[in-house]
């Protein structure tokens, strides 16, 4: 259902996309981190739980903690999630022999990924990913390949003299479809025969063709996602692509009134690790304005 305000000095019709928001497999770790802070007032989570600093705080003020790679050494008998973006084995296996209780949040499009890019790699594949080295989907991926594998972001980063005549192409979920596709065209026009492994989330490429038909609809759109969020950059430069008008903010501290100048209808919307009640906070600050 579609959220609407009007505001009487500006006479604005403010509307929330309802098809924002956190995708299933934040759902899954952000509700499994609920139930027990709720129950027990605690919980350890490995890395932000979500690309989102104000969920994190959110969580935080409830009692959970986060750790760095280089912290879980000294936790023990403890019980610690592991996010939706994944981890590598050693992970797992340095948790279980400190006597932590796991709590597996990964994404299942994640948990399938890995299966398949270790499958690969047993196949002796010359593996290629297209991604960000230092993500932490990407982190976990490479360490199921004992980093054998060729990160990516940008097709001008690979030594293509280094490449053998045939590699399989994988790429991190969150990263653009289009880009995955021309990547594999580029590689194909150097002569490289390519096996390509379509791995991108449809929850994130499905929504740019819907989160360009609302951004349409308006004359401003305020888009919410958080600094380190991938899909977040993506999603927003769809909203670009068919809205000049459209502002990219992580909290609502960043909206400017000006934006909002010779404007009858905003559209607010966000990153697959965006909270609803984000955008509800943002709606009541443009209602005030």
């Amino acid at each position: 259902m579609f959220h609407y305000i009007c505001c009487m000095s500006m006479n604005l019709k403010v509307e929330i996309d309802p098809r924002s928001g956190f995708c299933f497999g934040v759902v899954k770790a952000i509700k499994r981190a609920l139930e027990i802070l709720r129950a027990e007032g605690k919980l350890y989570c490995l890395g932000q739980i979500v690309h989102n600093d104000e969920e994190v705080k959110r969580l935080q003020d409830l009692g959970m903690i986060t750790l760095t790679h280089d912290e879980i050494a000294n936790i023990y008998g403890q019980k610690v999630l592991i996010r939706a973006h994944g981890e590598p084995p050693e992970t797992y296996e340095l948790l279980r022999k400190n006597g932590n209780e796991i709590l597996d949040a990964t994404c299942p499009i994640v948990l399938k990924l890995q299966g398949r890019i270790k499958q690969s790699e047993l196949d002796g594949d010359f593996i290629l990913i297209y991604g960000k080295a230092n993500h932490p989907e990407v982190v976990g991926l490479m360490g199921h390949l004992n980093g054998q594998g060729v990160v990516f972001s940008n097709f001008e980063d690979l030594d293509l003299a280094s490449l053998p005549d045939r590699v399989t192409l994988y790429s991190q979920t969150t990263m653009s479809i289009e880009k995955l596709y021309a990547v594999r065209q580029k590689l194909e026009d150097s002569g490289i025969r390519v096996l390509l492994k379509d791995t991108i989330c449809r929850q994130v490429s499905g929504r740019k063709e819907e989160m360009q038909e609302f951004c349409r609809k308006h004359d401003v759109v305020i888009f919410i996602s958080g600094v380190e969020s991938s899909n977040g950059k993506v999603l927003f430069e769809s909203c670009l692509e068919v809205n000049p008008r459209s502002y990219k903010i992580s909290g609502i501290s960043e909206i400017d009134s000006n934006w909002f100048r010779e404007c009858r209808s905003v559209g607010i919307c966000g990153a697959t690790s965006t909270p609803m009640w984000q955008m509800e906070q943002a709606m009541q600050m443009i209602k005030s304005l």
